[in-house]
């Protein structure tokens, strides 16, 4: 399994991207810097998107790449929650802002939606892949993708603390998680479903307790402007609890 960062923060400038992976080059996780980090030849390889939720910066390119896909009478199948779709269609897809790709055109809508169900595990093009509920707003889901050879990974999307149900559920070699502020922001953190280093370790000190170890962990959602102090806040972490934490950065790549 390949997985490509196409986007690891919360802002965008020329060298900060929204959240967007990419996974061996046909499947992607939510796509908030999708577009603009890809050639069309890249794009049009994609087969699928998995959407964590409704938030404008994991669901921005969602638009310009269904208008790629259209120009070239191509469909792309779209996994989320029925509150994105409904985001979608009022917000970005509305036929005011952008064509409504998800009924259009009506004999084979661009867009190819469907909706995913929290603990039901489903095969998108040959992955096993399972949604679950995390600490964030609405109907958040992360998503365990396993590949035939066995890889797995878990990717959060954003999420505050609170995650004892979700790690029952899964057993990942990766996490993928966000760490969006440093511990002086915990109040703000704790408000609006986001993490901070020391929330992180809360985290996964009770999923090392239930699953006997910790996997890999690379961190997405960083504030740029905030990275160099959570960078060395969870450096004292990953000692602290004697495994591998990296920030991840756009272009970044690993392979399972």
């Amino acid at each position: 399994m390949k997985i490509k960062f196409l986007g690891a923060h919360n802002t965008e400038s020329t060298d900060a991207r929204l959240s967007s992976l990419l996974i061996d080059d046909i499947l992607v996780l939510d796509a908030g810097g999708l577009t603009s980090s890809l050639f069309f030849s890249a794009q049009l390889k994609i087969k699928a998107i998995l959407v964590t939720h409704q938030h404008y910066d994991h669901i921005r390119d969602i638009p310009t790449i269904a208008m790629n896909f259209f120009l070239r009478h191509k469909a792309i199948s779209i996994y989320a929650t029925a509150l994105v779709r409904e985001i979608l269609l009022i917000h970005l897809l509305n036929g005011e802002l952008y064509p409504k790709f998800l009924e259009k055109p009506s004999e084979k809508p661009t867009i190819d939606f469907h909706e995913v169900e929290p603990y039901r595990q489903i095969q998108i093009k040959g992955y096993s892949v399972l949604a679950v509920p995390v600490t964030h707003a609405g109907l958040a889901v992360g998503y365990q993708l396993t590949s035939a050879r066995g890889k797995s990974l878990f990717y959060t999307g954003d999420t505050g603390p609170g995650l004892d149900l979700c790690w029952q559920y899964i057993s990942p070699q990766v996490l993928i998680i966000e760490v969006t502020v440093p511990n002086r922001y915990e109040d703000f953190a704790r408000e609006s479903g986001h993490l901070t280093p020391g929330l992180l370790k809360r985290e996964l000190m009770n999923f090392q307790k239930l699953k006997g170890y910790l996997p890999w962990i690379l961190t997405v959602h960083m504030n740029p402007a905030l990275e160099a102090e959570i960078r060395a806040e969870l450096a004292v972490v990953a000692k602290e609890l004697d495994c591998l934490i990296k920030l991840a950065y756009e272009g970044m790549q690993l392979k399972l």
